[in-house]
């Protein structure tokens, strides 16, 4: 009797966590969303412009002499040109004018992601690769860009990647398709093509988030019947189904090439995608998957950390140890679309009868933003540890060497560098600036660039 009645209020608190969450996360949303089209009303009205960040950003200046930053969005982000014009990043983009903010899927997997990436910065229409597309169901070629926002991109014009959350994974990948030769048509691509890769609050491992959202760590792919994943499972298929224009012209989750709207599949093809049987959510073709722990560790296997490449980490934390247990730091201080994450993600245990990877242990990923492991976010090390260094003092500089992902903790949540909020603080334009120096310092591979030591 003991056991059903812990049982019950167990199963009761979880759903009452789950509802709180996903009202927390709708209310969020509609928020961002509403800030846009008042935006967009009082433009029409004549009125003046708010001193919103991110407003009236210039076109970066890419003439190839001097390579661009390429600031990656993570889940659920946007790029320039939605949202009216809000930032993702916090108006980042503004401390230097070569600066390319693509509007990637929000919810679309690692894979489609990175070729994506590729043709925004290229030019021409998405591949996203015959044997892929036909492994998971959907149509080969997506969007088309008329003319590549960097069409000179190769290894004599490379470009800086900064990505935030699971973008910095994306960057990650496309950087071995470079090396492998992935895109038809390009035969001449390399790794060289990217200077350095600076992950801010990088899923580089994969993170337990993926369990906690509804991910059955047992298969890596299948959600639970209730959890959080499903709900945004069914408001993305609605979404996409209802297939709006003026809707998707401020956001948009990336499933087009899934081919979800009523005006492909009709009304007798709601109820299959509904249910889940058919689109990205059936065959496991988005991004929760790919952020489980063993998904990332198969994707670690097969990309490389390249001996010309400069590699940086900003691994975000909003926890701390009291009496031996892991508990949230800075309360106050804390986003509260994560608050709720940062308790949860202390508190997990992996209960499958095999762990995620080798030498899994829970107290290593206790650590946490409020939405990934700070344990994942440093440098690769999951299946094999790459080479990495840890930067604990600003104040002494030494020769960097590419090839080597030097990594800083940082005291903050996973909100605190983005979105359009009041960031101006002294740690957001710390973070930043230290981003930006480091990519202007690698301007030449023949001359090293410095960098603080730990």
């Amino acid at each position: 009797m003991m056991k059903f009645v812990r049982a019950w209020l167990l199963g009761a608190l979880g759903l009452a966590e789950l509802l709180v969450i996903a009202v927390v996360h709708l209310t969020y949303g509609f928020y961002l969303f509403t800030t846009a089209v008042r935006r967009d009303l009082s433009r029409l009205a004549g009125a003046p412009k708010n001193a919103v960040i991110g407003d009236g950003q210039a076109e970066a200046v890419l003439d190839g002499a001097v390579p661009p930053i390429v600031l990656v969005h993570g889940v659920l982000g946007f790029g320039k040109g939605r949202m009216a014009g809000m930032s993702y990043f916090a108006g980042a983009e503004e401390k230097d004018d070569r600066v390319l903010v693509p509007d990637l899927g929000s919810l679309t997997s690692m894979h489609d992601r990175a070729r994506e990436l590729f043709y925004y910065l290229k030019g021409g229409r998405v591949d996203y690769g015959e044997e892929h597309s036909r492994a998971y169901g959907h149509a080969r070629f997506g969007r088309a860009y008329d003319r590549g926002h960097y069409p000179m991109w190769d290894e004599e014009h490379p470009a800086h990647f900064v990505g935030h959350s699971a973008g910095a994974q994306v960057i990650r990948l496309l950087q071995q398709m470079l090396h492998d030769k992935a895109f038809d048509g390009y035969e001449n691509t390399s790794e060289n093509w990217v200077l350095s890769v600076t992950s801010l609050s990088g899923v580089l491992n994969g993170s337990t988030t993926a369990y906690l959202g509804g991910i059955r760590p047992e298969d890596d792919r299948s959600m639970s019947f209730v959890c959080l994943a499903q709900i945004y499972r069914v408001g993305t298929t609605i979404y996409h189904w209802l297939d709006i224009p003026w809707l998707k012209r401020y956001y948009d989750f990336g499933f087009d090439h899934f081919g979800m709207s009523w005006r492909t599949v009709g009304v007798s093809g709601l109820p299959s995608l509904l249910a889940g049987t058919s689109g990205p959510f059936a065959t496991g073709d988005w991004i929760l998957p790919d952020l489980t722990i063993q998904n990332a560790a198969r994707m670690n296997a097969d990309v490389r950390t390249f001996p010309n490449t400069f590699y940086f980490s900003y691994a975000t934390r909003r926890t701390t140890k009291f009496c031996g247990v892991t508990v949230p730091s800075g309360v106050m201080h804390i986003h509260p679309l994560v608050f709720i994450h940062v308790m949860q993600l202390c508190r997990w245990r992996h209960f499958a009868s095999e762990p995620p990877c080798k030498d899994y242990r829970d107290e290593d990923w206790e650590d946490n933003d409020g939405a990934l492991n700070t344990f994942s976010m440093t440098h690769p090390r999951i299946p094999v540890e790459h080479p990495s260094l840890l930067v604990e003092d600003d104040s002494n500089r030494h020769r960097l060497q590419p090839g080597i992902w030097y990594y800083k903790i940082v005291e903050a949540d996973h909100m605190t560098f983005v979105i359009n909020r009041p960031r101006r603080c002294v740690q957001f334009d710390l973070v930043y600036d230290s981003i930006f120096q480091n990519c202007r310092k690698h301007v030449y591979r023949m001359t090293p660039p410095m960098l603080p030591n730990q």
